[in-house]
């Protein structure tokens, strides 16, 4: 490796943390649907909140802070589902009714807010949520949450209802009580993770010829739980002040996967994804998170693969996409991930990713071929058991391949980014600190010959009833000093 950074080989340069960002969000700013600064009275008001995708918020401030009850609800348009999230004198709780009748849903020791400022309710895949703010400037915090796929009883196939187009089509909004400041649309994010750089087919960076002094990364937007309430996102970084900006958002529509409920494919947050600029066109590959269940009997996930020629930088997205055959032959796998893609000047696809053994025990693998039809399995850390991040760069001396070494490796293979040749035979490693979670070495190149790995954190958001996935807080490193 070189001793010093360049253009062509970062590797043998050092890295320093020069910013920390965290652009939390549960009403995303640029997908606003309703907006009403004055909203109060005891009266039930309604609003049509039409929505794509199960990514659905409404916050609200409380000027009687919290004394009384406010109601806020998400009902289908013929009213048989209601999502109800209530205050009431401090306490907070969910009321879901359906066909089969209503069940409550509190936290004994979480569901108590005090005097909060704020609420908001949401629905992100299958999973409702409260929140509340406690005051000007503080977190939101989780009060109480419940997943539809539990209410099998009250709301039957309602999981399925949130996949549906046409329920998500006629979704309406209600509030009452003492309100104000209301916002309604898509919910957007309490953390980031998971970002990729979007790239040519030649894993250079994509630049927009409007905007030559920024650089578009995909990350994953963190919901009020585990993985299944996060969605793929779409991010701008601006080189000079590192401001990060929100574009975009994508979700995807799964070939294969027949909803009994609606006839047709469902929509889901699928993310860890890699955004592709190829010729005229776009390359989205991601992975089936959007209704992974921990406790369910044989769970899987997959990398599935979308082309489009829309501009997937800026707006909302939903891609139809079919599954990527990555190859596993020679290891025990029960799921892939984290797929990195780039192609040689020869016309050969690499492929980088990761391989589970079980949930969750996973190494990097590189696979090749032809076309992305026609890959085969070229190497496979098995030395590892918690390494993932798969990441592809062209340097002076070939191509690389990076990833993240978790706590949870051999005792010599932890907390480190090892750089490998194709065959995954270790050259090295990147000299950059390592923080929390499993952060992904993400090489940016910068406009001034430098370079920058924007990676995350494992920081959580929104306290112990939200549980683990709401990570995490976005690092940028640098060969720069810090600004």
């Amino acid at each position: 490796m070189s001793s010093s950074p360049t253009a062509a080989d970062p590797l043998g340069a050092s890295f320093a943390q020069t910013a920390r960002r965290r652009p939390v969000a549960v009403v995303s700013p640029d997908a606003v649907q309703v907006r009403l600064a004055e909203a109060s009275g005891p009266e039930t008001v309604e609003h049509a909140l039409p929505q794509e995708v199960a990514c659905t918020a409404v916050q609200v401030a409380l000027p009687a802070w919290g004394r009384g009850r406010v109601d806020l609800e998400l009902a289908s348009g013929d009213g048989a589902v209601r999502l109800v999230g209530v205050v009431e004198d401090g306490r907070c709780r969910l009321e879901v009714t359906g066909p089969g009748g209503t069940t409550t849903h509190a936290s004994r020791r979480g569901g108590d807010a005090g005097s909060p400022v704020a609420l908001a309710l949401t629905l992100t895949g299958t999973q409702v949520t409260l929140l509340t703010r406690g005051g000007t400037g503080e977190d939101w915090t989780g009060r109480a949450r419940v997943d539809l796929r539990e209410l099998g009883r009250s709301v039957p196939g309602g999981a399925r209802l949130v996949r549906d187009p046409a329920w998500l089509a006629a979704l309406v909004l209600r509030h009452r009580g003492d309100v104000r400041d209301l916002l309604a649309g898509r919910f957007g994010q309490l953390g980031l993770r998971d970002l990729r750089l979007v790239t040519t087919a030649a894993g250079d960076a994509w630049t927009d010829p409007a905007q030559p002094g920024a650089r578009w990364f995909t990350a994953t937007s963190a919901g009020p739980g585990f993985f299944a309430t996060a969605h793929t996102s779409v991010w701008r970084l601006d080189l000079e002040d590192l401001r990060l900006t929100h574009t975009g958002d994508l979700f995807f529509v799964r070939e294969g996967r027949q909803d009994p409920a609606t006839g047709g494919p469902g929509v889901y947050g699928d993310h860890a994804t890699h955004l592709v600029r190829d010729g005229g066109s776009w390359l989205v590959t991601t992975s089936t998170w959007g209704d992974f269940d921990p406790d369910e009997k044989d769970a899987r996930v997959g990398v599935v693969l979308a082309r489009t020629e829309a501009d997937v930088t800026s707006g909302l997205h939903v891609l139809a996409a079919r599954p990527l055959a990555l190859p596993t032959d020679g290891l025990r796998s029960v799921a892939v991930w984290d797929s990195h893609l780039v192609r040689e000047d020869d016309g050969t696809w690499l492929v980088g990713y990761v391989s589970a053994r079980k949930f969750f025990e996973f190494c990097p693998v590189v696979a090749q071929g032809p076309s992305l039809d026609d890959l085969s399995l070229r190497a496979a850390a098995t030395d590892r058991r918690a390494t993932e991040g798969t990441t592809l760069l062209r340097t002076a001396s070939g191509w690389r391949v990076l990833a993240s070494d978790g706590r949870d490796n051999p005792r010599g293979l932890r907390e480190r980014y090892p750089v490998w040749d194709l065959d995954l035979t270790e050259v090295g490693t990147l000299d950059a600190p390592y923080p929390t979670n499993l952060p992904w070495p993400t090489l940016v190149p910068d406009e001034d010959g430098g370079w920058l790995v924007v990676t995350f954190n494992g920081t959580p958001a929104g306290g112990r009833v939200l549980g683990y996935g709401t990570h995490g807080e976005v690092l940028v490193l640098s060969t720069r000093p810090t600004r």
